[in-house]
């Protein structure tokens, strides 16, 4: 096996995983989301293409009874993957009210999709009738296009395949060209200028091998020539399905990652939640349950989840300001800077000394009262905020009940207290 046979399994392989990936989704989807279908049908068919251009898969269909049979399963199901990736391309763009304006490039990209269907149809029927026909099968092939170098019935069959593949190859990296220009978010940004890039290498490879073919009728190569030319196209068809493939996959590995991030966030807030919950049963929109049960809650999203229990963080919070001594704040910022010299460090280990602290508080049977003195927080957006309450969650833990009940007994009975350095906040 050569390393370009490896490397076509390979890229089959990751083709095929990435389809499988996107199925559900596809599959089971809403109705409405025809970008998604779009997608998967793309690299459904071109994993299918992929496949039979694997050594095994070809050499087992160009020797079975249909001589060749693996050049037309491909070409088939190309065309088909390129009809989907045009149907694509329309789908990113939205819908638009009907008496509004719609841009140039996107009234473009509809008629392509609509000249594409009938296209489409028109390949495989030509296609079809040009194999059966014109193309010398008389002999098996391995490489179809070197091996049928300087043949003109095989040269007129392959041409018009790449027009078809050529044009849409343009389409596309024109299309995606103009939505790199325009994508904010980096990640997308990123997808969409590997998804152009292969495209352009599409253009190219369509090209080049029309050209080869075409001047090869009129001046035949010498065998080595025609192999390596083969080769060499056939390898940069490959890095054109891997740009596609990963570049396409970027926006969902971004997504899946946020998706990740709220996970560990949710195990690492739970156990500070949980307690506060707890002492404020009446807080939460549902019972507080164990980490299990919370993690396999599928009714809410990660990030809906997380947000409410920041939010029921804050709440609770304020309630125990009601219970707090008026100095537990100076005295959990003095047992903070005793346990570490580091700023970053100090202010969620004050945070959680105070909420331990104000939470034995109210256990003791405390009476509420006006609304102790909090840090302020500076948190620029509800990111900040969740990313703060991890870092409170997280030096939480490391907060035994005697220590805090210490900081509480120095804020209720302990000499006159020092201020911090800290900014408070009143109750609003």
């Amino acid at each position: 096996m050569t390393p370009l046979d490896l490397a076509g399994y390979l890229i089959a392989g990751l083709m095929t995983a990435v389809a499988l990936w996107r199925m559900p989704a596809a599959l089971w989807g809403d109705e409405e989301d025809r970008r998604r279908r779009a997608l998967w049908g793309c690299y459904a068919g071109f994993a299918l293409a992929l496949w039979t251009k694997t050594e095994a898969v070809r050499i087992g269909l160009n020797n079975s009874a249909v001589t060749d049979l693996a050049v037309l399963i491909k070409h088939y199901t190309a065309t088909v993957a390129i009809l989907a990736i045009l149907s694509y391309i329309v789908a990113i763009y939205g819908s638009y009210p009907e008496e509004g304006a719609v841009p140039r490039h996107v009234r473009f990209a509809r008629l392509v999709q609509k000249l594409a269907a009938k296209a489409s149809v028109a390949t495989l029927v030509l296609l079809t009738v040009l194999f059966f026909t014109v193309v010398d099968r008389s002999q098996p092939s391995d490489r179809f296009v070197s091996d049928h170098a300087g043949e003109w019935g095989a040269t007129l069959y392959m041409s018009v395949f790449y027009l078809y593949l050529g044009a849409a190859s343009a389409v596309c990296a024109f299309q995606w060209a103009l939505a790199t220009l325009d994508a904010r978010r980096r990640h997308l940004r990123i997808g969409l200028g590997m998804m152009t890039f292969a495209m352009f290498i599409g253009v190219g490879y369509t090209v080049s091998r029309t050209l080869f073919l075409w001047i090869s009728v009129v001046e035949e190569p010498s065998e080595e020539f025609a192999l390596r030319f083969d080769q060499i196209t056939e390898a940069a068809q490959l890095v054109l399905f891997a740009f596609f493939a990963l570049g396409a996959s970027v926006p969902a590995f971004a997504a899946g990652a946020r998706r990740a991030r709220l996970w560990r966030a949710q195990v690492r807030l739970h156990a500070l939640w949980y307690e506060l919950m707890a002492a404020f049963p009446d807080q939460p929109f549902d019972p507080p349950a164990s980490l299990a049960r919370e993690l396999t809650r599928f009714n809410v999203p990660a990030d809906l989840r997380v947000d409410r229990w920041a939010a029921d963080i804050a709440d609770a919070a304020e309630k125990l300001r009601h219970y707090a001594p008026e100095g537990l704040l100076d005295a959990a910022a003095r047992a903070a800077a005793r346990d570490t010299d580091d700023p970053r460090r100090a202010e969620p280990l004050t945070d959680a000394y105070w909420i331990r602290a104000a939470l034995l508080a109210r256990e003791s049977g405390a009476p509420a009262g006006g609304a102790a003195p909090v840090a302020a927080q500076h948190a620029a957006d509800q990111d900040g905020e969740v990313a703060r309450l991890v870092r409170v969650a997280a030096a939480y833990r490391s907060v035994g009940e005697e220590p805090a009940r210490a900081v509480l007994t120095a804020a209720t009975t302990g000499p006159a207290r020092t201020t911090t350095t800290r900014t408070t906040e009143t109750s609003t």
